[in-house]
């Protein structure tokens, strides 16, 4: 094979790629020599291309006509974007119609990243695969069978899309703006989020009565109930046995129908029982599906069904089993063959009708007429292959809503209440809709979670919205859906900004979901530890019933690997922009990072707000691709871009004559002095005051109070609890130790200015490179520790990620002698042993910094060296105003 997936994934959110198409599949392929060969360097390529898909003629690519692939393919092109073009065309045949694609150069010889749309995932990774193959035969001219993967596109279709009755109600939900999660693989949705949401199973909803369920889906109760309400039903009994058989049908007579109890999509029914041969027949057959059968007098007349949404008729369809009409020259097969040749007809769900299979039943129904599949029935007769009109078994629907007579209007939604469903199918048989059925025809029974399809396109008549009262029944017009989701990204900060929002938001009276690089929160609960950054933390805060309010730290990883967890943020923060992780997944420049890092305020609603870093150009850059109001943020009031936004009348947050400010326009609501934030460390820590600038900003727009700002500021205190490794400070007997998370020059450089301003000495650093990083940025980490330390211990048991740990030291080494030749350092590569080793040689008077990646293991280990220093004997002769006869 001439070229190899490198790597496979599907986005399922705005994404690096794409903020508005969120389904997009993302192959990194290396076309290998075929670099050196674009598209008119291969013999017969386009002939052969235009051979296989003809249908590829309406891809108009960049020339912006018709035929214009084809042209590119001509003057020549490369492999990458033909098969990002032929992924796009194979899912458009499987019946997937979709087309937006684009193919980048990873700047790696040969290596491109194709990005194309799908509709469903599992299809859309297929089609990756299948694209390549199909490239790979068309340049040796290979045979191939295009059919197969179509076949196996569609099916797949069929085994992950949500059905069409759920469909249509997450389609119209997600047209109004309400948001959706599917819950499993099956057919459980939750719309809306957090508090917010509602959950629907196909059409059951999470308001439909337990008990109207239960009762529907036992046809016998159901009948009872029905009779003792006066609403005709047919003559009927319930029957396990033979001898109970003979009894029912002395009562029923002929012609009869007999059925399944709890059967549904027609399973085990047999209709048109003339006499007890076929009724011994269709009694095992239904006992096939449950023990208890119904023996009913068969309602002459044609089968309709009523939909019934929060009580209110909207719509019927009269249902037709499948069927076909003689022409006197054809057999039942070939007509059968005919019939599915209609392109409405289609596999499973995938199109409006079903097509129509001979089966068993279909065998045993043309048997009892004396008739095979061979037979050839007379012209204009009609011949049923099955004895249901489901959609499902190949029926066909015909819309009547309009010609209903309101005495059956009034009966099915006097029904709906009787039985209490909230979305309710009603089987009647009549001979005219048109007729109160009181005067011919019966209710045959009534269907908890009744199928939409025959509704929302009939075979004949009106598609009707059936969806519409669904969500108007869960979500009424005004009611909510959505959460405010405050999204935080940056290099560095990102974690002590969202914990401080988090924490402002807790104050405020919110039930707050966060997630962070320490764990996922719920009401300040932690539910999951480690690094949850990235969608599927953001969607395990979205689904929780309890949450009000989502604060989610963003990294780049996982909008990267899929995208957002969210379609929208009400904020969008972005803290920064410096190296960190570069070269890493394709991202090789900081334009680039910024660029991944953009996802996120470019992701506001239009009526949320970005708040950006306006010391920070890259992050400046980003405001003009953001459709949401923009707010500001710099650590200087005379900054040229705040001065100019805040007399245009716009939000920033500054500090300004050692506050921290609000500029609303060209006023200033004065929050608190910094020093008195406990964050700040004294004002010491200028990193963290610029932390405190967007999450401030975060929660005036979120409805926070100055007064309610100041007040949750001094109240958060920086520590192992509220910041776990986040400068967190241990005061031993005659030293301090600090422990950071500081792990990029950016971070190290923060670190080195809060240095800058402790007066303790000697300076100690415990550090440790990163193996994902390049090996300037690990030089650079040296270089900066020999600036910030007196003397440093370098150490390496973690995170090698690929790199041994003595390549990672002798980088930092390098760093270290670049700066100083005789900077004392030592290598102590375990953690803890470099950690005790720090702390039991610390000199009075020192200032030991902690650099850890693994934060959690760090401070557990200084907490219990700090108890064992600080453990105070307790003397009984302590205990004030002490009763001696008492204390022994």
């Amino acid at each position: 094979m001439h070229m190899r997936i490198l790597e496979l994934k599907a986005m399922r959110g705005p994404n690096y790629w794409s903020v508005k198409r969120h389904k997009l599949v993302v192959m990194r392929l290396d076309i290998g020599e075929l670099e050196e060969r674009p598209t008119d360097k291969v013999p017969g390529f386009l002939e052969r291309l235009k051979e296989m898909l003809p249908s590829m003629y309406s891809h108009r690519c960049s020339e912006d006509h018709e035929g214009g692939f084809f042209e590119r393919v001509e003057r020549g092109t490369w492999m990458g974007h033909v098969i990002e073009h032929i992924a796009l065309e194979i899912q458009t045949l499987a019946g997937m119609d979709t087309g937006f694609g684009r193919t980048r150069s990873t700047g790696e010889h040969g290596v491109y990243n194709v990005v194309f749309s799908y509709i469903e995932e599992a299809v859309g990774l297929y089609a990756a695969k299948a694209a390549v193959r199909i490239a790979d035969a068309l340049i040796t001219a290979a045979p191939y069978n295009l059919d197969e993967d179509i076949q196996r596109m569609r099916e797949l279709r069929e085994e992950t899309r949500l059905g069409p009755s759920t469909g249509s109600i997450v389609e119209e939900a997600a047209k109004r703006g309400i948001p959706y999660i599917r819950l499993n693989g099956q057919s459980l949705v939750q719309l809306g989020h957090g508090v917010f949401q509602k959950r629907i199973r196909a059409t059951i909803t999470s308001r439909t009565s337990n008990i109207g369920v239960e009762i529907a889906c036992d046809k016998e109760e159901t009948k009872q109930l029905l009779e003792a309400y006066e609403i005709p039903v047919p003559k009927g009994r319930v029957v396990r046995t033979e001898e109970g058989l003979i009894a029912a049908l002395e009562s029923v007579g002929f012609p009869c129908v007999i059925k399944p109890i709890g059967g549904n999509h027609g399973r085990g029914a047999t209709i048109g029982i003339k006499n007890l041969e076929e009724a011994k027949v269709a009694l095992a057959m239904a006992k096939e599906i449950s023990r208890s059968v119904v023996v009913e007098k068969e309602i002459k007349g044609l089968d309709h069904r009523l939909l019934v949404i929060n009580h209110k008729f909207v719509a019927a369809a009269k249902r037709t089993p499948a069927c076909v009409v003689g022409d006197g020259k054809k057999t039942i097969e070939q007509l059968v063959e005919e019939v599915n040749k209609d392109p409405r007809r289609g596999f499973g769900h995938e199109k409006v009708l079903t097509a129509i299979t001979i089966d068993a039943h279909s065998l045993e129904l043309l048997q009892r007429k004396g008739l095979s599949p061979a037979s050839v029935p007379p012209k204009g007769e009609t011949v049923y292959l099955k004895a249901t009109a489901n959609l499902s078994t190949g029926g066909t629907a015909t819309d009547v809503t309009e010609t209903v007579h309101s005495y059956n209007i009034f009966m099915a939604e006097r029904i709906s209440r009787i039985i209490d469903l909230d979305i309710c199918g009603i089987d009647i048989m009549t001979e005219d809709i048109t007729r109160p059925i009181s005067e011919s025809g019966a209710v045959l029974e009534v269907n908890a979670a009744p199928g939409f399809r025959m509704h929302l396109d009939p075979t004949e008549g009106l598609g009707r919205n059936v969806a519409e009262p669904v969500v108007d029944m869960l979500f009424p017009p005004g009611a909510p859906s959505r959460i405010p989701i405050i999204a935080v990204t940056g290099t560095n900060g990102k974690t002590t900004t969202t914990r401080l929002i988090a924490h402002i938001m807790r104050s405020h009276g919110r039930k707050v979901g966060m997630t962070c690089t320490d764990g996922v929160y719920i009401m300040n609960r932690m539910l999951m530890q480690g690094d949850c950054t990235g969608p599927v933390s953001a969607q395990f805060v979205l689904k929780d019933p309890l949450v009000d309010m989502a604060v989610l730290e963003t990294a780049r990883g996982g909008m990267l690997r899929s995208g957002l967890g969210f379609e929208h943020c009400d904020v969008g923060i972005c803290t920064n922009v410096a190296a960190d992780h570069l070269g890493l997944k394709d991202i090789n420049t900081l334009e680039e990072l910024a660029n991944v890092k953009s996802t996120v305020p470019r992701s506001v609603r239009r009526d949320g707000h970005a708040i950006l870093n306006a010391d920070d150009d890259l992050v400046m850059a980003m405001r003009k691709q953001c459709e949401g109001k923009i707010a500001l943020f710099s650590l200087d009031e005379n900054n040229r871009l705040i001065r100019q936004h805040c007399k245009l009348g716009g939000l920033a947050a500054i500090y300004e004559n050692g506050f921290i400010t609000i500029s609303k326009g060209e006023w200033k609501l004065r929050i608190e002095k910094a020093v008195n934030v406990p964050l700040t460390y004294g004002g010491r820590a200028v990193f963290n005051i610029q932390n405190i600038l967007p999450a401030v900003l975060a929660a005036y727009v979120q409805g926070v109070k100055v007064e309610e700002l100041r007040e949750a500021l001094t109240t958060f205190v920086p520590s192992p609890a509220q910041t776990p490794g986040r400068l967190n400070l241990f005061q031993f007997k005659n030293f301090q130790v600090v422990v950071d998370y500081a792990h990029n020059p950016h971070g190290f450089e923060a670190l080195g200015r809060f240095l800058s301003k402790v007066n303790e000495s000697p300076k100690v650093g415990v550090i440790a490179g990163v193996g994902d990083r390049r090996d300037e940025d690990t030089i650079a980490l040296g270089r900066l520790s020999a600036k910030m330390f007196d003397e440093i211990i370098i150490r390496q048991d973690r995170n090698l990620r690929g790199k041994s740990d003595d390549d990672i030291i002798a980088l930092m080494v390098k760093g270290i002698k670049e700066v100083d030749p005789n900077k004392k350092y030592t290598i102590i590569k375990k953690e803890e042993e470099a950690i005790r080793h720090a702390i039991n040689t610390a000199k009075p008077g020192s200032f030991l910094t902690l650099c850890s990646d693994v934060v959690p293991d760090a401070l557990a280990l200084v907490m219990k060296l700090k108890e064992e220093e600080d453990k105070v004997p307790f003397s009984k002769e302590d205990i004030p105003n002490v009763n001696r006869d008492l204390v022994g």
